[in-house]
Formats: C-alpha cells, structure tokens, sequence
C-alpha cells in the first residue's frame, strides 16, 4: 500500500519581493516547463563544488538538484535528476515534480498543471495534487500576482496594463490580477514613469527633438504606459531641458 504523504512536513513558500532589479527576469521564467534538471549530471559528469545559485520568482534557477550527486546512468537515478518518484505511482510522481519546481521560485497552479501534463501525468491525478497543494499553501495564486506586481513594477518600471498582461499568461484568475495590480494607483505609476523617462533622458541627447520623443514615449509604451500619459511626461522633462515641447509631433513609430 503506497504510504500517504505527511504534507504537514512540507515547508509553505515566502511569497515575498526580491530587491528592485531583481527577482522577476524578463522573459527568464519557465512557466513550469521541466527542463533544467534533465541529464545535467551524464552530461557534464556531474556537478563540481556543490554551490548552488539561488534565483528570484520566474527565472527558473531554483529547478537543479543541488545535491552534488553524479547520475549513474541507472533508471532511477534518471527519474531522481528529474524530480520524479522512483516508484511508478502518478500521484507520487506529480508531487515530487511540483516540489521541485517550487523550490526556489513560486509558481502559478496553471504553470504546474502545464509541467505535470507535460509529464503525461494523468488529469485527474494532477488536479487532486494541486488541489492540495493549493489547500497547505503550496501553490498561492494570489499572493504570487502580489509579489510579481511588486517586483516587476518597482525592479522593471512595467505599468499596470503591462503587469496584467504578464499575469494572464501566466494562468492568473483575473480577479486576482485585477486586486494585485491594484497596489499601484495612478500617481505611483506616474511618478515611476518620470524616473525611467529621467534615467534614459541623457543618452538621447545630441538627437533631434522629434526623434528623442519617439524613443522615450516608445520605451514608456513598451512598458505597458498609455500613449497620453508617455507624451505628456516627456514633453514635460524636455521643456525641462529647454526643449520646446508644444510643437514636438508623435506618430507612434
């Protein structure tokens, strides 16, 4: 009979920001896709000095072993760099896959779900243990959204529309996006806005007019800012600079 996990012995995640800069790397997480751990030791010949890199949310650096050991090219030493159970049990085998993947870096309920059908883990199987993992706090889709608001917006400048945008791919109900993107209001956005348009103000100097207007409404827009609220802030740090910024056009290219 297959022993019942203890799952009052797993350790729940922090669900909290990394430093601004850092933590959410753009285009950097995995979605749940199981890849790093996958024949890293018959490749290289196993891992040398045992240190292990510690990642922020979503950059998917939490996913490797970690544990120094070299495969030995045996079936269940194959199954072990991958995060799987050694026995043939699914549900066994989902829960060892979804622990890996939160050591580390939280995840989404939908980025697990992608990683166990990945792993042709059956459907059934998979809900029941995201289910409960879900109900210890595992898996905490709501406090994820928060964090990543958090991170994304004060290490990477992105504005609410951007930062939704980001959730929804990521499989985030959208009642929970729309509270986690509501801890920023307008004049935090704003005010974010002005210090990305002040950082990249100097390096278009010696460029026409036109042309700095364009390049710094562009990389507002980019960023999930509206077209109105990016001219408005860089025609203002333009006249700043003795610019004249009334009769500046912008065509959006």
């Amino acid at each position: 009979m297959t022993r019942r996990t203890d799952w009052a012995e797993h350790t729940v995640p922090e669900y909290h920001t990394a430093p601004a800069g850092q933590g959410f790397a753009d285009g950097a997480d995995q979605d749940g896709a199981d890849q790093s751990g996958a024949g890293t030791g018959s490749r290289g010949g196993g891992r040398s000095g045992g240190r292990r890199r510690r990642g922020g949310f979503g950059d998917g650096r939490g996913d490797s072993r970690g544990d120094g050991q070299q495969d030995s090219g045996t079936p269940s030493s194959s199954r072990a760099e991958k995060g799987e159970s050694p026995t043939g049990d699914p549900a066994e085998r989902a829960r060892a896959i979804c622990l890996r993947l939160l050591t580390g870096t939280p995840r989404t309920r939908k980025q697990l779900a992608d990683a166990l059908r990945k792993r042709e883990i059956p459907e059934d199987v998979a809900d029941e243990v995201l289910t409960r993992f879900e109900e210890v706090g595992l898996i905490n889709d709501g406090a994820f959204a928060g964090a990543w608001v958090e991170s994304r917006h004060h290490g990477r400048g992105l504005a609410r529309r951007a930062l939704a945008q980001e959730l929804r791919t990521k499989g985030v109900d959208a009642t929970l996006i729309e509270e986690a993107v509501g801890q920023l209001d307008s004049e935090q956005e704003e005010a974010t806005a002005r210090e990305l348009v002040a950082r990249k103000l100097r390096a278009t100097r010696g460029l026409d007019r036109d042309k700095r207007l364009r390049r710094l409404a562009g990389m507002l827009a980019r960023k999930g800012y509206s077209e109105g609220l990016a001219l408005r802030i860089v025609r203002q740090a333009l006249e700043e600079e003795g610019e004249d910024g009334e009769d500046l056009g912008y065509d959006g290219g």
